[in-house]
């Protein structure tokens, strides 16, 4: 453990490695596309140009895919993610989201300063593939380093920022600071990143006690914030809890209005804990939702057959993981903690009403919600019962029950998840017996935990993520 981690461009470096060989683990994965075979660990007195950008086709059929179908990222969102410098294959993405507790991911998108200029899987189908996975994206620029950072600049084409103070104002700072943002921006824009989507700027740890080298970063800064918020995008800074983190921290209490401090941070300290707080600031900034911490520096995981070399983080951003109240069938409450059988004279109404609203939203019901259980309703669970290779039957059970609520796509739900698919899964986990579950919407720890007993009783891994595998065996009615 570090007092103050200083960088992840460690974990960046040594992702290169790791990250090959867990994308080799991968049968489907080309030889072509891996990190190993495509960029080398640039040394800090060999120049290496930066990568192209995406062709300018490229980058306007990006740009009208972002106005059509890409999402905001991150958004509201609680739970926990991972940094990598390289972005991983989409086959090494696509195991880490079935297998893995992460659902956040931070790319490296621009900067003349990072140590991943070449980005050999990084495009704008990349972003919106993973957008439409579902993953919540952290893009990050590493540019300009701080004046007195020992490891900057990188490249012989790279430089940091001014320590001149000018007028006392720092100009040439701020001035690079507004230039650096505009190109942030432009590369986020030609990935498909869309507008409201928070843009994170990497400063790394620096000497807080070098006056200059301070101020100067602190106008710096600012002047990125300023920028890129009238870009359209949200401010997002990352540094060490000790340095840049300390730095803002400082500014916003002692020096309040000074400075343009950016809406949202992310905090570098290794302490292995996975919250969003550090002793080295007040409890009291960028909260509510305005926080991320890197608890744990360059380690390697392996999810799904497939090891990567990555920082560890936990998030809480904006309202958090939070679902849109349902509204089905004029209000109808359809989650409880037990569903009784059915069967002619002997049916709870409430119960019925959930299954007659349910039939009528998968099109096997086409009357009134009654709450009785007569030969209309009987006759429609019938239908539904043949429909997904049930023995029709007058009783409807928990086998029945358990399908009926699991019916529909099957995305991979983990914490932080939350959403239509997830009050799905907590009623159909409700039904198979596994938990009494509220019904939030929201995969919570209550919701990993009944899925971890649903999963033992099936004899399936006990990962704690509502898998592939998982909604196979809820979807045949298993319990």
């Amino acid at each position: 453990m570090r007092t103050a981690p200083r960088s992840r461009t460690s974990a960046c470096l040594a992702g290169l490695a790791s990250l090959a060989l867990g994308v080799g683990l991968l049968a489907a994965g080309p030889a072509s596309g891996s990190p190993a075979g495509a960029a080398t660990t640039p040394s800090t007195s060999t120049a290496v140009a930066p990568a192209a950008a995406p062709a300018a086709a490229d980058a306007l059929a990006a740009r009208r895919r972002a106005k059509r179908q890409n999402v905001a990222t991150p958004g509201d969102f609680s739970g926990y993610g991972f940094d990598q410098c390289v972005a991983p294959t989409q086959q090494a993405m696509d195991a880490w989201l079935e297998h893995s507790p992460f659902l956040a991911v931070g790319i490296y998108i621009s900067g003349d300063s990072r140590a991943c200029r070449t980005q050999p899987n990084l495009s704008p189908t990349w972003i919106s593939t993973q957008l439409a996975k579902g993953w919540r994206l952290l893009p990050i620029a590493l540019g300009p380093q701080a004046s007195c950072e020992p490891r900057f600049p990188r490249y012989k084409d790279d430089f940091k920022i001014s320590p001149a103070p000018g007028d006392g104002s720092y100009p040439t700072a701020r001035a690079q600071g507004a230039a650096e943002a505009d190109k942030n921006a432009a590369d986020a824009t030609a990935y498909g990143i869309a507008p409201g989507s928070t843009l994170w700027y990497d400063l790394e740890g620096f000497d807080l006690t070098n006056t200059h080298c301070r101020e100067s970063a602190l106008a710096f800064v600012s002047a990125w914030v300023e920028r890129i918020e009238a870009l359209g995008y949200v401010s997002g800074f990352y540094s060490s809890a000790g340095s840049g983190i300390k730095m803002l921290d400082d500014a916003r209490v002692k020096r309040p209005g000074q400075f343009r401090l950016p809406q949202r941070i992310w905090i570098a300290r290794w302490d292995g804990i996975a919250n969003t707080s550090t002793t080295y600031i007040g409890e009291d900034g960028w909260r509510p939702g305005g926080r991320v911490k890197q608890y744990r520096g360059g380690h390697n995981e392996t999810w799904g057959g497939v090891t990567i070399n990555i920082d560890s983080n936990y998030l809480e951003l904006g309202r958090g993981s939070v679902a849109d109240p349902e509204a089905r069938c004029g209000g109808l409450r359809t989650t409880y903690a037990r569903y009784p059988m059915l069967k002619p004279k002997q049916a709870n109404a409430q119960r019925v009403r959930v299954l007659q609203c349910t039939l009528t939203e998968q099109g096997h019901y086409a009357h009134r919600v009654s709450g009785r259980y007569n030969k209309r309703t009987r006759a429609a669970a019938r239908a539904f019962q043949a429909a997904h290779g049930l023995t029709p039957s007058p009783k409807f059970r928990k086998r029945h029950w358990v399908v009926l609520h699991a019916v529909g796509d099957t995305p991979v739900l983990k914490v932080g998840s939350a959403g239509a698919a997830v009050f799905r899964l907590q009623r159909a986990l409700n039904a198979a017996g596994a938990g009494r579950l509220a019904g939030t919407g929201v995969y919570d720890l209550a919701t990993e935990a009944a899925v971890k007993a649903y999963q033992a009783k099936r004899g399936l891994p006990q990962s704690g993520i509502a898998s592939t595998a998982t909604w196979k065996q809820l979807q045949a009615g298993r319990f």
